[in-house]
């Protein structure tokens, strides 16, 4: 689940060499009746399929697309895509503005204890001997060395193992991504960027979250028995395909078939936050802030399906909401 979640939601971008990972796909390794299982619910999805919207209110015009935070094959060519409609746009929103991700940086820099456990008990005393073994090696296996992933906060230790280890061998902790290449082009025409969210309130909403609960969700994402490079392949060959909404039901079929008696829960849990509470806050701030205007919303694609999804919220809202072709 978390896998997933680092991988469409985290705001870490990785770089270009992560097109050259590659690996099996899950969903078609599935069993028959869980694909389809799997399909049927993302299928029943308001707005299942598709990366690039329009949403338009009165004067109001919303270009909406929908990013997958790592670097892959069609980067560059969606960015080409993006630039007319940058260019028309009065203002481009993005997850995290340009400014505030410098300024979480360096809040992370002076203030450590936001992303480490500074003082008491650390990973290996939390987890146990068996499950910091298995977590260290998964670790070390993206280029982390032990030292460093012992003290993680158990929120990002789970973060961290949604990058797959050949991403993370690759440079995926480096940055480079579509996120920050539209907010790049943006500031290039004098447009900036703006914050969506602040999104180190989001991470303190979950880290308020009991500790043995947050220890759950490694313990959790370690229990998958399966090939994490094939699952962050799986998710961008998908992304790709622009199935999110099947993305989503994956990952939630993967959580509850190995996550233990509270995955439900915990799923439910984690796509309150990530994604209910999100786009609610997300719609509400652009409507108040950008009546009559034309802006380019760029954020997680994992936010867009669903009834509780970014589109379907806008539609509530009053909005006629039209899919775009990725490819003019």
């Amino acid at each position: 689940m978390l896998r997933l979640v680092a991988v469409i939601l985290l705001v870490v971008q990785p770089v270009a060499a992560i097109a050259l990972c590659e690996g099996k796909d899950l969903i078609d390794a599935m069993p028959e009746a869980e694909r389809q299982a799997v399909q049927t619910r993302a299928d029943a999805t308001p707005y299942p399929e598709g990366l690039l919207w329009r949403a338009e209110r009165g004067e109001t015009e919303i270009t909406i697309f929908g990013t997958y935070h790592f670097r892959h094959a069609e980067t560059d060519a969606h960015l080409e895509r993006l630039k007319p409609l940058i260019d028309a746009a009065d203002a481009v929103y993005l997850e995290m503005s340009l400014e505030d991700q410098k300024g979480f940086q360096t809040e992370i820099a002076r203030d450590p204890s936001i992303m480490f456990i500074t003082e008491g008990e650390t990973l290996p005393d939390l987890l146990g001997e068996a499950d910091w073994q298995h977590f260290k090696a998964e670790m070390e296996a993206r280029m982390i060395p032990g030292f460093m992933a012992a003290k993680f906060k158990p929120l990002w230790a789970a973060m961290m193992l949604g990058i797959g280890p050949c991403e993370a061998r690759n440079g995926g902790l480096e940055g480079g991504g579509i996120d920050e290449m539209v907010g790049e082009y943006a500031a290039e025409q004098g447009l900036g960027t703006r914050s969506l969210e602040d999104f180190a309130e989001v991470l303190a909403t979950l880290d308020t979250e009991p500790a043995e609960k947050q220890i759950e969700m490694i313990r959790m994402t370690l229990a998958w028995p399966g090939d994490a490079n094939d699952m962050s392949y799986t998710i961008r060959e998908r992304y790709l395909q622009q199935e999110v909404a099947l993305m989503w039901e994956f990952s939630r079929a993967v959580s509850l078939k190995y996550g233990g008696p509270t995955a439900e829960e915990d799923f439910a849990r984690l796509e309150e936050v990530f994604l209910t509470e999100r786009n609610a806050a997300w719609v509400e701030t652009l409507l108040a802030e950008v009546a009559g205007q034309n802006v380019v919303r760029a954020a997680g694609a994992g936010p867009l399906p669903g009834e509780s999804g970014f589109l379907y919220l806008l539609e509530q809202e009053g909005c006629s909401v039209e899919r775009l072709p990725l490819r003019p």
